[in-house]
């Protein structure tokens, strides 16, 4: 059998996050600094680069201060996952294509639609805005007389 997984190149994933995360050159995840040098690879994942900033001292790799960051699952698991919520699959479908428990896969699938959420910009009006009235009935949970249009409610008291 065929499996997706094996079809992505965990060197191709950290170099994707590189360039879409610092376009014009790697900067440091906790200053902002441009004064940062290489200090080696990862133990477990060799792809994984290692830096040193110049400015305030610490130390960060390709992942610090991502959604990524601080999980068990390598790279390309994620980037598949996120793939495959791009096809509408569900958390159970991904997690039979992945090999993950369906629990992990739900985390991950969380993670990742935050993360999409907190990068979207707020969207900006302009121009002429028009609004419609909404009539929104909130916390009358278990009660539907409460809920009741009046008229219907009058009507039938009449």
């Amino acid at each position: 059998m065929l499996r997706i997984s094996n079809l992505i190149d965990d060197a191709r994933c950290f170099a994707t996050v590189r360039q879409m995360r610092w376009p014009e050159g790697v900067t440091c995840a906790h200053c902002g600094s441009a004064q940062v040098k290489k200090r080696g690879k990862d133990e477990r994942q060799p792809e994984r680069q290692r830096y040193q900033c110049h400015s305030c001292g610490q130390q960060f790799d390709d992942l610090t201060g991502t959604i990524f960051a601080g999980h068990h699952q390598p790279l390309k698991v994620w980037i598949l996952c996120l793939y495959l919520m791009g096809l509408n699959l569900s958390n159970q479908q991904i997690a039979k294509e992945l090999g993950l428990n369906k629990d992990a896969v739900q985390q991950m699938t969380t993670l990742l639609r935050q993360g999409i959420v907190a990068k979207k910009p707020a969207p900006t009006l302009w121009g002429r805005v028009e609004c419609d009235e909404v009539y929104v009935v909130a916390g009358h949970k278990g009660h539907p007389d409460a809920v009741q249009k009046r008229g219907a409610k009058d009507a039938a008291d009449g």
